[in-house]
């Protein structure tokens, strides 16, 4: 898991919108947090890109879906699906400000 990391850590993407337009993308920040959270950061990783666990919950949710049939699933997901671009928008708005 260690070595995953330091592969992770020196092959991080480039954010091209950040690189050709001086501005944070809604997506900046998720390399990161994915880093601090196999480092065990947790706050860390919510402090970096705040949509990270509901992302998380909602692919969960979706891969559980396909194997156990979940009463609900379409308004869970869509509610899932929501809180995320929200976040996302939401924390985008925040470092533009």
């Amino acid at each position: 898991m260690i070595f995953l990391v330091d592969l992770m850590e020196i092959n991080l993407l480039p954010c091209l919108n950040k690189q050709v337009l001086g501005v944070d993308c809604p997506g900046c920040g998720l390399q990161r947090s994915v880093l601090l959270l196999f480092d065990g950061d947790f706050a860390g990783a919510f402090y970096m890109f705040p949509a990270l666990y509901p992302m998380m919950l909602l692919l969960l949710f979706l891969l559980a879906d396909q194997f156990i049939k979940i009463k609900y699933a379409n308004s869970i997901s869509i509610i899932l699906m929501i809180s995320t671009v929200t976040l996302i928008l939401t924390n985008f708005l925040y470092k533009l400000l």
